[in-house]
């Protein structure tokens, strides 16, 4: 060490501090301001040069910005939103445009849902309309069911309280209140695949092949594997500016969220710190009692939180040895392999989808023209092959907020399923072909649209975890399926915040109930440590 470099302190010398959360993204944002609102001193930790995490808008290209994972916003918890204020600091959701879904088919003209979640749908057939009207209305009465699930603490099977037992009442009167014939019908879906219930119900191919995308969006599942049904009920179930079923981009991308949240962070007295990567959480005698970093300096608190994935929190930065080896398998065990792709594009020129009028460009553009064509994009998967015929969400986000791309350019933002992990030859060789068929199937619906190209960026699973620091490239932080939801999120020993650490706790997307820019396992984690360590 030289004399003009800085000596690396061994010891935070700032002010004392009572809590320390581990990971800037929305959730640590959320959880690290409701504890410092609380009266506690907190310091949010970030190991990248800036906070927001995969909820953040970055420039990949000159003069290109973009939301890097998260895209489209169909999940604001409102008690988030009015908890952190982020109205006063900022967030303007009312001057977003509410997104339309186009369901695009080589075959025949776009089918379009309008509204929240398809309140209105153009380009089917009356019958198949009236089809639609009736199965909307029922997945929303079954949404409303688990709905209050997901805004609450998961019940403590061992010993729930009076309040988990009231709350639960509750749950099984809304069930009741369905009726016979509703309740009978809920039990019989509830766990059903999505591509039984749409061929139930459904005759038009693009309406299937879309809510079935959406059912399987962010999961290693196809429209015919169990449970995916799920993924519809857990959507329709969250909410956006007041609207079930909502989805828009905010000006100015994610990244507009994850400000406001900043700003509110900021009034409430957090201190965050910027490329402070965390090497090891501090546990003597069974109890967090601090953090090191990567550079060496130790910071004592009373509480830890940590924002980031259960795997690397329990694995890496507690270690193995600090637990029970029971509990350690059951982390080992959490499914987090993605099969997401996020794909990038600096277009010259805005693209012209065929049928797709100067609306319709501005919405939610899916390729996913049936549901067997979504199951056969799913099947390579499953051996480790990427989809040569994916799936894709596109959207246009500079064509509603023309500060995201030069004048007369265009930004393209799409999430490409399937794209496995692991890919048996290896994304160094496989990335190049998985790009070659992507694009083949955008010049099939936006023909010359490769002619446009300025800049890619393709990022896959494998780079969405070193760039992103999530183990597998899932952005759930695991799997939403059956047995990795409510109480048996992340595991069991580690399902309501609290963890088998004494003083640390999670508050991340890998805690109940999942993913999505929601805010709400922050919220219900910062909540839970007020309970208990008062």
């Amino acid at each position: 060490m030289t004399s003009s470099e800085p000596r690396i302190p061994t010891r935070w010398d700032g002010p004392a501090q009572d809590v320390v959360v581990i990971g800037g993204g929305h959730n640590g944002l959320v959880c690290a301001t409701l504890l410092a609102r609380s009266g506690r001193k907190v310091m949010l930790l970030e190991a990248a040069s800036e906070i927001g995490g995969a909820a953040r808008t970055e420039e990949f290209a000159p003069g290109f910005r973009v939301s890097s994972i998260a895209h489209v916003l169909n999940r604001l918890h409102p008690e988030v939103v009015k908890a952190l204020e982020l109205e006063k600091h900022g967030l303007d959701l009312t001057q977003a445009e509410p997104m339309p879904s186009l369901s695009l088919s080589a075959k025949e003209g776009p089918l379009t849902l309008t509204g929240a979640y398809g309140a209105g749908l153009i380009g089917a057939s009356a019958s198949e309309q009236a089809a639609w009207s009736e199965l909307r209305a029922q997945l929303f009465r079954y949404a409303v069911i688990l709905k209050p699930f997901l805004s609450r603490r998961p019940p403590d099977l061992n010993g729930m309280s009076l309040a988990e037992k009231l709350a639960l009442g509750q749950s099984a009167l809304a069930l009741k209140k369905l009726g016979k014939e509703d309740m009978r019908d809920f039990l019989r879906v509830i766990l059903m695949n999505v591509a039984d219930l749409l061929d139930e119900q459904l005759t038009d191919n693009r309406l299937k092949g879309l809510v079935a995308f959406d059912a399987v969006l962010g999961s290693h599942l196809g429209p015919r594997s169990p449970t995916s049904l799920l993924g519809i009920y857990n959507r329709l179930a969250g909410e956006v500016a007041g609207v079930p079923g909502g989805q828009l981009v905010p000006k100015g991308g994610m990244g507009e969220i994850v400000a406001a949240m900043a700003i509110s962070a900021e009034k409430a007295g957090v201190i965050t710190r910027k490329d402070a990567s965390v090497a090891r959480i501090l546990v003597e005698q069974g109890r967090s009692v601090g953090v090191i970093l990567e550079n060496g300096e130790e910071i004592r608190v009373r509480t830890v939180v940590s924002a980031v994935d259960p795997s690397t929190t329990f694995l890496d930065l507690v270690g193995t040895r600090e637990l029970d080896t029971g509990f350690v398998r059951r982390v080992k065990n959490i499914r987090n392999h993605g099969d997401a792709a996020k794909l990038h594009l600096a277009l010259d020129r805005p693209p012209e989808f065929l049928g797709v009028d100067s609306a319709g460009h501005r919405g939610r553009l899916v390729i996913a023209p049936s549901t067997d064509h979504v199951e056969r994009a799913f099947n390579p998967s499953k051996y480790g092959e990427f989809s040569p015929e994916p799936v894709l969400e596109v959207t246009l986000p500079s064509l509603a907020d023309a500060s995201l791309a030069p004048d007369g350019a265009c930004v393209l933002s799409a999430v490409v399923q399937y794209a496995p992990y692991r890919l048996r030859e290896g994304w160094e060789h496989g990335k190049p072909k998985f790009f070659k068929a992507i694009m083949s199937l955008l010049e099939r619906y936006a023909p010359g649209i490769g002619r446009s190209v300025r800049h890619v960026q393709l990022m896959t699973p494998e780079d969405i975890e070193q760039r992103y620091r999530m183990p597998g490239g899932h952005w759930h932080h695991g799997e939403l399926q059956a047995d990795q939801m409510l109480m048996s999120r992340p595991v069991f020993g580690a399902d309501g915040y609290a963890t088998p650490i004494e003083g640390l706790y999670l508050c991340g997307a890998g805690s109940h109930p999942g993913g999505g820019v929601s805010g709400a396992p922050g919220l219900l984690a910062a909540r839970r440590i007020m309970a208990m360590e008062r």
